[in-house]
């Protein structure tokens, strides 16, 4: 089946304010640049947003933060974005901070159809509030639920148009799992390549997960912190 659209607003059809979407990557690495600039000009607002990150204040999510289009954020790593921290300190933005483990395993466990799961992480702190407690092996563990989204938008290095995926170093971290857990799935692609060119044993999220894919253009794939040494 030929799933491809032609740009990011055909693809971005359908998601309205209010929904629950998941945006793949880790930092600014394999981040779905395209469909996030689409979702500051469609205006959509209210918008609960599952990410590792929260981008950068000019950059990513921190686009949509600027507009105030995201209502909650659930997130593990925050430290990059002061726009972000201004909207939790001062109560505009509701924020569940999630341990990064906890919120991979929650997102892959939603796209593999597993309802709540037992973990030690975050055991004895705030995270843990209001949580089942079990313990196994003489260790507590917290019963955490999984997680699953209206619309999961994803960035792959290379597609094909069945939806097949193929991604890159980094950005495999959380794009394979929220492309597993999303209702509707928009894969964004650096390259987009016919449907039988991908080597099958190279592929990371198959096509039956990913309802659209599009070749995205002009992607900045930005440093957060650039740590060079000094040059003589």
């Amino acid at each position: 089946m030929d799933k491809r659209v032609a740009n990011a607003e055909e693809a971005c059809k359908g998601i309205e304010s209010g929904m629950t979407l998941m945006l793949g990557g880790f930092g600014l690495c394999g981040i779905p640049e395209n469909s996030i600039d689409q979702l500051v000009k469609m205006g959509v607002k209210d918008l609960t947003c599952i990410s590792n990150n929260a981008g950068v204040d000019d950059f990513g999510l921190g686009l949509l933060l600027q507009k105030r289009q995201i209502k909650k954020m659930m997130s593990s790593y925050v430290g990059e974005n002061d726009e972000f921290e201004r909207q939790m300190l001062s109560g505009e933005l509701e924020v569940d901070l999630i341990p990064q483990g906890s919120l991979a395993e929650r997102c892959r466990a939603g796209g593999a159809g597993i309802p709540a799961f037992f973990t030690p992480a975050g055991y004895g702190t705030e995270v843990a509030e209001g949580k089942e407690v079990r313990e196994f092996d003489g260790k507590p563990h917290i019963l955490e639920s999984a997680l699953t989204a209206d619309f999961a938008l994803v960035k792959a290095w290379k597609g094909d148009t069945e939806g097949n995926l193929i991604f890159k170093a980094t950005a495999r971290n959380f794009n394979p799992v929220m492309a597993m857990a999303g209702k509707i799935t928009v894969a964004e692609v650096e390259e987009l390549v016919p449907a039988g060119e991908l080597d099958p044993n190279e592929i990371h999220t198959p096509g039956i997960f990913v309802q659209r894919i599009y070749q995205g253009e002009k992607y900045e794939k930005r440093i957060e912190k650039v740590t060079t040494r000094p040059r003589p």
